[in-house]
């Protein structure tokens, strides 16, 4: 076998995430086929490349000396093909948008404003439920922006060279729950209202488990804990099988209920990002308008945000 490019974008992603698992997510492909190809390509290279240990993979010495050379060559690659996509779009005859965005309710309104206001222009997104994906993307110039959320206590890492600026310092985050929930019947919910109840939670979503299992720990709560996408939380929410934690814009239904937490425990940062502060500009505006936009069309929100205002 002969060794590709891919094989050591697979070397510098395991080592970049120190795990198997996060390794074959970012490159888009099953741990199965990871370990396979990292099996190919010790043989291939003649001893070990990472110690596997109960925390995750660490490199060896072979595999410290592999990465130092194979570093440079994938850092190269990219920026060769970036410099030739960045070629090919300014001779393209429509001007390129390339957004990225974590889940957000602002994003239809956000792309109708730029539609509106930037005719000519064709606008992409693309969804990603890791914000620092998305950074690396822009960081990359596969994206122009990124419109990300920052779970508090669990810090992005901005690559090097980027622009931010704050939409939302700090967005409380609400509770999902039944509708014949007890609880519900209340219009703000304490934590140990849900000391019986099963949560789920996205674990690949960055540092929403963490920021989650904080904010139950400080409540003395240990409940149990599903794993799993956030679509598939609603459907469970509303069967009464669990409650999760929802963004603030998120609509109720007439079997789900979405409610405050008391003393807003658990909360995010909403961050766009990108290059130039030009390119930010180019967008901030429209973002900032569907985002408030979004806030207004949620009642629960729309409570809240009163209450603050009343109490300022």
């Amino acid at each position: 076998m002969e060794l590709e490019v891919r094989h050591l974008r697979a070397l510098c992603a395991i080592a970049d995430t120190g795990s198997l698992h996060k390794a074959a997510r970012q490159l888009g492909m099953s741990q199965p086929s990871l370990t396979t190809q990292l099996r190919r390509i010790e043989l291939e290279i003649g001893g070990q490349l990472f110690a596997r240990e109960r925390t995750g993979c660490r490199p060896t010495p072979l595999g410290r000396l592999a990465l130092s050379r194979a570093r440079p060559l994938v850092s190269e690659m990219r920026a060769l093909v970036n410099e030739t996509k960045a070629a090919a779009a300014r001779v393209s005859e429509s001007p390129q948008l390339r957004i990225g965005s974590t889940a957000s309710r602002a994003i239809p309104g956000w792309l109708r404003r730029l539609r509106l206001r930037l005719p000519g222009t064709e606008t992409s997104l693309q969804m990603d439920v890791s914000a620092n994906a998305l950074l690396r993307m822009v960081a990359g110039g596969q994206l122009d922006v990124a419109f990300v959320h920052e779970v508090e206590g669990s810090p992005l890492r901005l690559p090097e060279g980027l622009r931010r600026r704050v939409l939302v310092e700090r967005e409380p985050q609400f509770v999902f729950l039944p509708a014949d929930h007890p609880a519900a019947a209340q219009p703000v919910v304490h934590l140990t209202d849900l000391a019986a109840d099963r949560w789920m939670v996205d674990p690949t979503v960055d540092g929403e488990w963490d920021g989650l299992l904080r904010v139950l720990r400080a409540a003395g709560l240990n409940p149990r804990v599903l794993h799993g996408d956030y679509l598939t939380a609603s459907s469970l929410v509303a069967t009464g099988e669990v409650v999760t934690v929802c963004q603030p814009t998120s609509r109720a239904r007439p079997d789900m209920a979405v409610r405050p937490l008391h003393g807003d425990p658990l909360g995010v940062r909403l961050l766009v990002a990108a290059r130039t502060e030009g390119e930010l500009d180019a967008v901030y505006g429209d973002l900032e308008a569907a985002y408030w936009e979004a806030a207004r069309q949620a009642p629960a929100y729309g409570e809240w945000l009163a209450g603050r205002a009343t109490a300022a």
